[in-house]
């Protein structure tokens, strides 16, 4: 009796093993200072999966100031596996999905730490100081999260981000180069100014091929030829979508229409995506709408936050107005940014010291960092300069667009890539 009862006790105990692991995990949580809440998550990839809402100050140099909560998406494997830490330059919703997870996460079977950036959906302080929206804070928010995760999760930690996000790793690893044993930033620019200037030469002169860039422009002239014809519907699609903006629509228009190619490019169109120059009205509009959608240009969303970020210190690009002067309402796109994107009421000049700042890290700092760009994405023309220096690598993967990642390369440049990694966390 004694052994049945004995054998009895031990299953229920194995039945209970994941809840009580389930609990171990998040009493864990909860127990860091930091954690304002901790909420169970639905996963297929991983054990467990947490939303966690982490205190931080709004101003790191004056706590006193106040504090908002910033979203940590945990999703957990091991203590001892590797952790990858995301650095997300926009709102991180998309982590919410059960089915999340990424590349370097899989690759190393890894834990992931998605933390949304702040002043981003849920994790705007109130009320919303710009003055304390800037990468320094970022970088701190960052170091902030780790040095206390690294008290659950023993492994390697890497850091890595997409597009922006990937800006945001290379700004994290040049403040705090110590917190990391690499950084992989995704398709990340670095850009100098305002309107940095490199990317209308890029778009005109290196991506695709020559016969390509001249069909993308002459298509842009037949939609600007036929905007009295397309204006309508243009104008009717917007406000189905309840679209707002801050110049008038023929002024949209023109600018969705400079946008054309720079969205062809960055989102890996194909050249049979593009309507023939004789199409007809209808097949010119939806051919233009769908590749460069006016909802890009609403003067307040969720990317809003970017925008301002952009004005002050990220820099952003510009537009060639010179092969469309003859059929557009505009003389000059200059300060474009402000005219579209940025709320009423902020006095926004650009402050280089972050560029700045970044570049000096590139040149000199020792951390350990692999890049990864696409050839054909337009944000490569930013792409941070090859210094020559065996810390930092950069692989363009041939073709590719905004979306590039690892596997995006071939089998050969992958398996170097991937060693690469292996070598350098084992280092």
């Amino acid at each position: 009796m004694k052994i049945k009862r004995l054998l009895s006790l031990c299953l229920i105990c194995l039945g209970m093993m994941p809840v009580l692991k389930a609990q171990s995990l998040a009493h864990r949580l909860e127990a860091l200072p930091q954690a304002a809440e901790v909420k169970v998550l639905e996963t297929t990839h991983f054990q467990e999966k947490y939303l966690v809402r982490f205190t931080q100050p709004v101003n790191p140099h004056q706590p006193e100031q106040g504090t908002f909560q910033q979203r940590v998406f945990v999703c957990h494997r091991g203590y001892d596996c590797p952790t990858v830490l995301v650095t997300e330059g926009y709102g991180a919703h998309y982590a919410l999905n059960p089915h999340y997870r990424n590349e370097l996460s899989e690759l190393l079977g890894a834990n992931i730490l998605v933390v949304e950036h702040r002043y981003f959906l849920e994790s705007v302080p109130d009320p919303c100081d710009w003055a304390h929206f800037n990468g320094h804070n970022e970088a701190h928010d960052l170091h902030a999260i780790v040095e206390a995760f690294k008290a659950l999760y023993t492994g390697s930690w890497i850091a890595t981000g997409a597009s922006k996000g990937g800006h945001n790793t290379l700004i994290y690893t040049a403040h705090y180069p110590n917190d990391m044993d690499l950084a992989v930033p995704y398709v990340g620019p670095l850009c100098r100014s305002t309107e940095d200037g490199r990317h209308e030469p890029f778009l005109a002169d290196s991506v695709g091929t020559l016969p390509q860039r001249q069909y993308i422009q002459q298509l842009q002239i037949e939609i600007l030829k036929r905007k009295e014809a397309l204006l309508a519907p243009f104008d009717s699609l917007c406000q189905a979508n309840h679209y707002a903006f801050s110049l008038p629509i023929r002024s949209i228009y023109d600018y969705a229409v400079l946008e054309f190619p720079f969205a062809f490019w960055q989102m890996g169109y194909t050249m049979d995506a593009l309507s023939a120059l004789d199409a007809s009205n209808r097949d010119l509009f939806n051919c233009f709408v769908q590749i460069s959608d006016p909802g890009y240009f609403v003067h307040e969303s969720t990317t809003t936050p970017f925008f301002i970020q952009a004005a002050k210190e990220l820099g952003y690009y510009g537009y060639n107005l010179e092969p469309f002067r003859a059929y557009s309402d505009h003389t000059s796109t200059a300060g474009y940014l402000h005219d579209l994107f940025i709320p009423k009421g902020l006095d926004l000049s650009f402050d280089p010291s972050l560029y700045d700042y970044l570049m000096d890290f590139l040149q000199n700092g020792q951390a350990q960092m692999i890049f990864i760009y696409g050839e054909y994405d337009p944000w490569s023309a930013v792409r941070v300069p090859d210094f020559g220096r065996e810390n930092i690598r950069i692989y363009i993967a041939p073709q590719a667009s905004h979306g590039a990642k690892i596997a995006s390369f071939d089998e050969a440049t992958q398996t170097e890539i991937k060693d690469l990694i292996q070598r350098w966390l084992q280092d």
